[in-house]
């Protein structure tokens, strides 16, 4: 399968989290250090894990069983990024899944970058830690632009900086922002099922031109493999 009747992308963009990096151990680890401090038990790794690609709203709103218009969420956050921030590499790591995708896009001199809501503060550091820096065109975080995915900002700027028209652009993600924000762009949009998905519609649902299982999928989509 490839593309369709559209030419192969011109340029991949990759969400972080869930799509390119596996980093729910340190954030599941921090939330659960957040709940030691409030005498409270650790929660399973299997009820953190999906609330990941949600950021710390996600993972404050399991860990707390509260929202952002909670009075106490504000400092909980605070004190959830600060303990993150302490220990983001600990466990991080690229997705094994991940891995045959980007020496494919290397191998083929197909430039790619990294699209995340994740803040420039960790995702920065992150990015370096494992290595990416030096093999994606670009990095927009969360803090970018003024606005984060599900809006297209982040991602028109990064096919700017790519010197790539955004119909050229595929964008890969494991939440339906990704999705959102790919459509909202003007680029195809490919979901992977290895990610960390949240909770609600089913990934099917979301509208993707593509959903993957594996890389080879997706591989044989852009006429890679």
């Amino acid at each position: 399968m490839n593309p369709g009747s559209q030419n192969r992308p011109t340029a991949v963009l990759f969400d972080l989290d869930g799509t390119l990096i596996d980093s729910a151990p340190d954030l599941a680890n921090a939330a659960n250090w957040l709940r030691g401090q409030h005498d409270l038990p650790p929660l399973p790794y299997a009820q953190l894990r999906p609330m990941v690609g949600s950021g710390a709203r996600g993972m404050i709103g399991v860990a707390f069983g509260i929202t952002p218009v909670d009075t106490r969420f504000e400092a909980l956050r605070d004190a959830f990024l600060a303990r993150y921030a302490e220990a983001l590499l600990q466990d991080t790591t690229i997705f094994a899944e991940a891995q045959p995708l980007l020496a494919a896009l290397d191998g083929a001199s197909l430039p790619w970058g990294i699209v995340t809501n994740k803040a420039a503060r960790f995702a920065e550091p992150v990015v370096r830690g494992l290595a990416l820096h030096t093999r994606a065109g670009t990095l927009v975080c969360g803090d970018t632009m003024p606005q984060a995915k599900p809006h297209p900002a982040p991602l028109l700027e990064a096919a700017r900086r790519l010197g790539v028209a955004p119909h050229d652009c595929v964008y890969v993600g494991d939440d339906l922002r990704d999705v959102q924000a790919g459509q909202a762009a003007g680029m195809r949009t490919v979901a992977v099922r290895w990610g960390y998905l949240g909770v609600g519609e089913r990934i099917e649902d979301w509208g993707a031109d593509l959903v993957v299982e594996s890389p080879d999928q997706l591989l044989n989509w852009l006429d890679l493999a």
